[in-house]
């Protein structure tokens, strides 16, 4: 009976603690393990990439604007370009938080999605809604992408216990998200139904 008690008290004891050692897991941040973890290389090879990204649509949207046909859509690339260099700035401040530097990863994806809105600039006629049209669509490839990439990068950074990483991974997403909604309202409030007409 004794031997039975004694099981039985040091099996509560050891599930009363399980919380405890999760919860400091999670306030404690970023440790030496996990900084030398498989993951966390992971991790910041995906942050590599998405810089690059950022920086390589930088260079792109100027040249987006100056294609687009409606006003309405030039005025948002032109902001879309000033949040993109907020989007470069918070990748810095994540890599410095992680004491990582700050430096990108070619990103395949995005250099095919650019390519692809300039050969749709290559293969439509200036000043017509069909053009626009298609740097919407070219546009909202671009958002999807980075969408998908910053969502899975803040959840990475949540399992990692990355806490300030994580505020400013999702302050771009949700920008980013907005962006698209965005590009929706522009598309179909005035550019969809005269590109079809033309």
């Amino acid at each position: 009976m004794a031997t039975t008690k004694k099981t039985e008290s040091a099996a509560e004891t050891k599930k009363s603690a399980a919380p405890k050692k999760s919860s400091t897991k999670k306030a404690s941040g970023m440790t030496g393990k996990m900084k030398d973890s498989e993951f966390h290389e992971f991790f910041v090879d995906g942050l590599k990439d998405i810089y690059w990204a950022e920086k390589h649509l930088a260079k792109a949207l100027p040249k987006l604007k100056k294609a687009a046909t409606s006003e309405e859509l030039a005025q948002a690339f032109e902001k879309h370009t000033e949040e993109t260099a907020e989007h470069i700035a918070r990748l810095e401040q994540v890599f410095e938080l992680l004491e990582e530097k700050a430096v990108g990863k070619k990103c395949e994806a995005m250099e095919g999605l650019v390519k692809e809105a300039e050969s749709i600039i290559e293969e439509t006629d200036k000043g017509t809604m069909i053009r626009d049209a298609g740097l919407i669509m070219a546009a909202q490839k671009v958002e999807h992408y980075e969408i998908a990439s910053y969502g899975t990068l803040r959840t990475f950074a949540e399992i990692m216990g990355h806490t300030e990483v994580v505020d400013l991974l999702d302050q771009t997403l949700e920008n980013e998200k907005a962006t698209d909604v965005i590009l929706t309202e522009v598309a179909v409030s005035s550019i969809n139904e005269p590109a079809s007409e033309e």
